[in-house]
């Protein structure tokens, strides 16, 4: 099955790329580093203002009423500029919950207010909880406002997390569909990371030189990147494939969804792994923009359930159809 995104998905991909792209993210995302999340928060201004942050939201609270299609095409190109702050918690999660208890709270959310949620035992802090205009903690069925505890250190520095306390309880939720949209996001975040892994890699190679010849003359390096240009060609499709399995509802759309995280979560991995050999010395700086997407991946192949997790969901459901 081939999945092709029509020319309104491209454009909007285009759209949103070409906003971040005058942005300078390297800047911003230090800056939120440090704890200065102005640049940041304005960045998450303009994406508003394009209709990411309203993209699972409904017409009537000042959405787009798109869909999970659309949401895998803005947030791919989220993950390509690695933007800060709780991604898909706001643009996926949050939308999903709120819409369920308290939908009085989404015309905010769409106009470019930040949420982040914590929901134990996949998600146990709340990224920038100190950032974010609502914080959600899901306990079971039972969402309810949250109160932050100290900050926890991530190895991606610009993911401050935060335990949570219930505060004000909103109302019970299904929470199995918006867990897999925050692992759906979270892969379309890798997946875009992974890209622009590639391709900073690849540009470096056709730079740097040894012995006289630009590196990427050399098979080695090659094979590399033809492993990872691979990884992310063939994982692109389970991504696509998922989205378009929650948007119709299907039975195996859980399952499509940790297919997806797994396969974009170690294609972005491999990206990340050849970036820094090839890259060599100067990849292990943090001063070097490769680190900024580097231990974003590194953070984001845990978020939204592990690895293991959803390797376990996909065999669980293959076990059960047999």
């Amino acid at each position: 099955m081939r999945f092709t995104l029509d020319s309104s998905h491209q454009d909007f991909a285009s759209s949103i790329d070409a906003l971040l792209s005058k942005a300078d993210m390297p800047s911003v995302i230090r800056s939120w580093n440090t704890g200065d999340t102005g640049p940041g928060l304005k960045v998450w201004q303009r994406l508003a203002e394009t209709g990411v942050n309203g993209l699972l939201i409904a017409d009537e609270h000042d959405g787009l009423g798109a869909d999970a299609v659309d949401l895998v095409v803005a947030v791919e190109q989220l993950g390509r500029h690695a933007v800060p702050g709780p991604v898909a918690e706001t643009v996926a999660v949050a939308p999903a919950l709120l819409a369920q208890v308290a939908p009085d709270r989404l015309a905010a959310l769409a106009s470019g207010s930040l949420a982040t949620v914590a929901a134990a035992p996949h998600v146990p802090f709340a990224v920038d909880a100190d950032s974010a205009d609502l914080v959600l903690l899901v306990d079971g069925a039972t969402v309810s406002l949250g109160r932050t505890g100290a900050a926890q250190n991530s190895v991606d520095q610009s993911r401050r997390l935060f335990p949570l306390t219930a505060g004000d309880t909103l109302g019970d939720v299904d929470f199995a569909p918006a867990f897999d949209l925050g692992a759906l996001a979270t892969a379309a975040q890798l997946q875009g990371l992974g890209q622009t892994l590639l391709d900073v890699t690849t540009d470096y190679a056709k730079q740097r030189k040894q012995f006289g010849k630009v590196i990427g003359q050399f098979q080695a390096i090659k094979h590399h990147l033809a492993e990872v240009a691979v990884g992310l060609e063939m994982s692109r499709p389970l991504l696509h494939g998922a989205a378009l399995s929650v948007r119709d509802g299907s039975v195996d759309s859980s399952r499509d969804v940790s297919a997806a995280k797994v396969a974009c979560g170690d294609a972005a991995y491999r990206a990340a792994r050849v970036a820094l050999q090839v890259h060599g010395a100067i990849g292990y700086t943090q001063e070097h923009d490769l680190s900024l997407w580097l231990t974003k991946v590194r953070a984001l192949v845990t978020a939204w359930g592990t690895p293991a997790f959803h390797r376990g969901r996909v065999v669980d459901s293959l076990v059960e159809a047999s």
